[in-house]
């Protein structure tokens, strides 16, 4: 989808994108247990997710999915290897630094919506911001809340929201700090189609009038073909990475790492 000059004027500035990507991981090897009981949930992962793109994140039950994208948003730590989240080295940081890098430079999303139940949407959505300390911008934060669609919602609580509304909160909450990067785990995965649609369009949006970079896991195909690349996994290992393609080339890419 092209930018449209409504969208141009009020889009965040053009990304910074260092050297090989946005997000870099080099030699990532992630491994639980010992002796006989040790599982290598990654093991010596290669990947870099370029500015401005979105990219999915797929593979079989137990390929390592999620712990890639945890230690690539830095909720968890690799047992070696490295990873470089907007020119900062994550696996040298102290839990404090990495809190703060996490709440300044990355957006989530994720599959249960977690949102806090007390608050209003609009206070889910300007809640990251607050913790930080920062005033929202509010030009930027009305945009968002129109893109995707929520305002006549943003006095009601999530439990007076359906599935598809509390993920469109999410989804603003995310975007709403200017992250570096945006972390989407199955972010359709508890949404009828039609929910799980719109959210989809939501994040392509975010990519092409934004500039946002987007890297979602998911096991649906169909969502996956929304993206621009497509990283697959298989035993801990990088199998495919490339260009996403149609559902039908994602299904086909699926089967042949099963």
């Amino acid at each position: 989808m092209s930018p449209t000059s409504e969208a141009s004027s009020a889009a965040a500035p053009a990304p910074f994108d260092p050297p090989g990507g946005i997000v870099v991981a080099h030699g990532l090897t992630r491994v639980y247990g010992e002796g006989e009981a040790e599982v290598r949930a990654l093991d010596g992962v290669d990947v870099a997710f370029p500015a401005g793109r979105f990219a999915a994140i797929m593979g079989p039950s137990g390929s390592g999915k999620s712990t890639l994208m945890h230690i690539l948003a830095g909720l968890d730590r690799p047992t070696s290897g490295s990873v470089v989240l907007d020119g900062v080295e994550l696996t040298g940081l102290d839990d404090k630094s990495l809190t703060q890098l996490r709440r300044d430079r990355v957006g989530f999303i994720f599959q249960s919506f977690n949102l806090l139940p007390v608050l209003t949407a609009l206070e889910n959505i300007e809640l990251p911001l607050r913790i930080a300390g920062r005033e929202p911008d509010r030009e930027w934060v009305d945009k968002i809340i129109d893109t995707v669609d929520i305002r006549d919602r943003l006095t009601h609580r999530p439990s007076e929201l359906s599935g598809g509304q509390q993920q469109r909160v999410a989804v603003a909450r995310a975007l709403a700090s200017r992250p570096a990067v945006v972390f989407a785990d199955e972010p359709t995965g508890n949404l009828d189609s039609k929910s799980g649609q719109d959210v989809l369009n939501l994040l392509r949006r975010s990519v092409d009038e934004f500039g946002q970079t987007i890297v979602m896991v998911t096991h649906d195909p169909s969502a996956a073909s929304v993206a621009d690349a497509l990283v697959l996994l298989a035993d801990g290992k990088v199998v495919h990475d490339g260009a996403a393609g149609s559902v039908a080339e994602v299904i086909d890419r699926m089967k042949s790492a099963s």
